[in-house]
């Protein structure tokens, strides 16, 4: 977007116009029709091509080369409202722009587009020394110029010559179309703007050190203005560039420049030996005694002297220290391999155990709550089914049972949804899902799981059990539902939607757990439609997956926070969940392979995005900031170094295996089917593998050993037969209700629903 001075060219009646002396216009683009043609906002230029340092070239720029580079389209301009779906009005505009734009010379080629913010924004202070009626005027000042009524109205005018530096002011765009701006100019700038403004735009931020005018209005300016009319060839203009900088640099002081550039690249600044050792004259010229406390000439003269009087004695030691450096090293390796190969084992295991039972909510209780209610709430109120064990939760959902995933974003600091938007989201989804699948009206066999809900709330310890078994919640439930309807946020000046979720680490998490195991299929969206403003729940792309693959590009508290007071990255929580996931993904296809089996595309499909961005999708370290007594340290952390080539490894040897909830072990290399939720028949995807095929050719799954519902533990019944158990596991709130919070109050009642026996309160 251009800065808002350029405001005017977007409300001037007149749009792009040349006037003559007398201020009459002269000309205007026209169509053929004779119409005006408004102003059309684009996106800023880029570069095809980009500087190899290896090589010294300049090539042109590939997918792999320029990760963030675009395709050049046909006419060369980029449809963003289109891409960015604001309004179907836009259709007759997007045929102009065809018609009047000519074909790009550079059609297919790769633009790496890099908007340039050249002040970084507008900073603005008050000084300490000044009067107080003055600092009071100031940020007075300040405030009013902040405050909502005033900037929203400042930004969409043009005396004010603000841009927009906050989703609130920029949507929904009322105050723009009030400020004179046609529709059309308006959702131009909006998709510029949220385009430009994004984490995805590669933006690039000019140079922050002083004498900035210096380096670029006075050296490079002038000498490019000399080069472009051939003064001075493109040679003398870079070494001309080059001994002004160094001039500049010096004038400025390198050590102060170089202090300086390193902390607006967020860098700590170079530690002191490292300063003698690469600018050591800079040093000698401020002080010349501080390098020289690392200058070791004695040292060298006392191995001299040593060497030519015990020069075998020396060989020895230096044999002996080499030795013990090498047994060190293997102490090392073996223990690094013993740590991959745990973190190979736990993967396994994760995905086929509960660090905490899995908490749901019927539908029924969700719907009349008529708000999120807290865990500890519901489960007072013995209004929560509770699986303990994975066994449990396949026989629950083989059963008939359907499980709604609700992801979702808070849209306040201490409370998941304030203004109550995304709970009416979630209720018209589970009406849309009712709709479209066909389920009872009675919703007997609905659950939910919401994070509100379903995980503790008032307890830290027992709540990261539930967080570290999230992975597997989301990936148990037979439909999962992104809810993220526009919300304003609470507690900041900002509108959560779509965007805002998808920059999370953990709703990219959540996503990926599900599809991995259950592929899109059962994925929805539940969203504002730009056009009219309500909230649609609608099917997610068959590639929909392909974003949210990039769990560990997404946003965290705690990297914001920097760590303060933890003791590790919420990153590293991942890496066991989605190891699994993957090792489950590609045991599919490698077993598939094996077995000729030919219904395994959908799992070839997210296995070649993988490999394709594998350096992206799985990182090998990443860059944590800690505080370290109060210390801002910046270090590079293991994440999944080389443990997805072990896992491959492992699955190609038969070498996989996991232990079992109830004690033994299971090879994972299987030549069965995988089964999704809820349907005895083979399909492309991974379920926990507690029932193969043909167990459930057999009959009805029996039901789990022990499940407790709404807060009471009810055991099988040692006298009721297997045929008993397998026709009559149909526990609903209704029937819950009967049961008193000391134990059961109507036994009979519970006998004929459950045919279970209940040991005495």
């Amino acid at each position: 977007g251009p800065p808002g001075c350029w405001k005017g060219i977007f409300l001037n009646p007149d749009g792009v116009h040349r006037k003559d002396a007398n201020g009459t216009i002269v000309w205007q683009p026209r169509l053929k029709s004779g119409d005006v043609v408004e102003p059309y906002r684009f996106r800023p230029f880029g570069s095809t091509g980009y500087y190899d340092r290896k090589t010294n070239e300049f090539k042109d720029c590939t997918e792999e080369a320029c990760p963030r580079a675009e395709p050049v389209p046909a006419k060369g301009h980029d449809d963003l409202i289109a891409e960015e779906k604001l309004t179907s009005s836009y259709a007759p505009r997007a045929q102009i722009l065809e018609e009047i734009l000519p074909p790009s010379p550079l059609t297919g080629k790769f633009v790496n587009r890099a908007p340039f913010y050249w002040s970084g924004g507008l900073g603005t202070l008050i000084r300490k020394s000044a009067d107080k009626v003055k600092k009071d005027f100031v940020w007075d000042f300040f405030v009013y110029t902040n405050s909502p009524a005033t900037s929203v109205y400042d930004v969409a005018n043009y005396a004010s010559w603000l841009d927009d530096w906050r989703f609130s002011q920029l949507f929904p765009g009322d105050n723009f179309l009030a400020g004179g701006w046609s529709q059309d100019s308006y959702e131009e700038h909006a998709a510029v703007m949220r385009w430009a403004l994004s984490t995805e735009s590669n933006g690039a931020l000019n140079l922050r050190i002083p004498a900035l005018a210096q380096y670029t209005r006075d050296t490079v300016g002038e000498l490019m203005g000399k080069y472009i009319s051939n003064d001075v060839t493109l040679e003398q203009m870079s070494s001309q560039v080059t001994s002004g900088w160094e001039r500049i640099t010096n004038e400025q002081g390198k050590l102060n420049q170089l202090n300086i550039y390193r902390a607006a690249l967020g860098l700590d600044s170079l530690l002191t030996v490292d300063k003698c050792r690469l600018h050591r004259e800079e040093m000698d010229m401020i002080d010349p005694s501080v390098c020289k406390q690392y200058d070791d000439h004695n040292t060298t003269l006392i191995i001299i002297v040593l060497s030519s009087i015990v020069g075998a004695g020396v060989v020895i030691l230096v044999v002996y220290f080499l030795y013990k450096r090498y047994k060190a090293f293997q102490k090392i390796k073996i223990a690094h391999e013993r740590q991959m190969e745990s973190t190979l084992n736990e993967a396994t295991r994760a995905l086929r155990m509960l660090d905490y039972p899995l908490h749901l909510i019927s539908a029924q209780d969700f719907i009349k709550g008529g708000k999120l209610l807290q865990h500890e709430r519901l489960r007072n109120s013995h209004r929560l089914t509770v699986l303990d064990n994975l066994a449990d939760v396949d026989s629950f959902i083989q059963a008939g049972k359907q499980v709604v995933f609700f992801s979702h974003q808070w849209t306040a600091f201490d409370a998941p949804d304030p203004n109550n938007h995304q709970y009416e989201a979630m209720i018209g989804a589970l009406h849309e899902l009712s709709k479209r699948n066909g389920w009872d009206p009675s919703w007997n066999d609905v659950f939910v799981w919401v994070d509100y809900s379903s995980i503790p709330q008032a307890n830290p310890s027992v709540q990261n059990l539930a967080i570290r078994s999230l992975a597997v919640y989301s990936s148990s439930a037979t439909s999962f539902v992104v809810v993220a309807p526009d919300t304003p946020h609470a507690d900041l000046d900002s509108v959560c939607d779509l965007d805002t979720y998808q920059r999370r680490m953990w709703c990219r998490a959540e996503q990926v757990c599900h599809s991995m195991r259950n592929g899109t299929d059962g994925m929805y969206l539940a969203v504002t439609n730009k056009e009219t403003g309500l909230v649609e729940v609608t099917p997610v792309k068959p590639d929909f997956f392909r974003e949210s693959l990039h769990v560990f590009d997404g946003e965290l508290s705690c990297c914001r926070l920097e760590h303060k007071g933890m003791e590790a990255c919420d990153r590293q929580s991942l890496v066991v969940p989605i190891l699994g996931l993957y090792g489950e993904l590609f045991r599919a296809a490698h077993d598939g392979i094996k077995g000729n089996n030919a219904d395994i595309s959908t799992v070839k499909t997210f296995l070649s995005e993988i490999e394709k961005h594998q350096e992206e999708v799985f990182p090998r370290t990443f860059q944590r900031v800690m505080w370290r007594k109060d210390k801002r340290i910046m270090e590079e952390v293991l994440l999944f170094g080389d443990l997805i080539e072990r896992m491959r490894t492992r699955i190609k040897q038969g070498k996989m295996y996991v232990v079992q909830e109830r004690g033994g072990t299971e090879s994972t290399k299987s030549t069965t089917s995988f089964l999704r939720h809820g349907t005895p028949n083979p399909s492309t995807f991974i379920r926990h593998g507690a029932r193969r095929a043909s167990e459930l050719s057999e009959g009805p799954p029996e039901l789990p050993t022990t499940m407790r519902h709404c807060g009471i533990a009810v055991q099988d019944s040692e006298k009721s037969n297997n045929e008993t158990k397998q026709s009559n596991w149909n526990v609903s709130n209704g029937e819950a209700n009967n049961m008193s919070r000391n134990g059961i109050s109507e036994t009979e009642e519970v006998h004929k629903s459950i045919e279970t026996s209940v040991p005495s309160p």
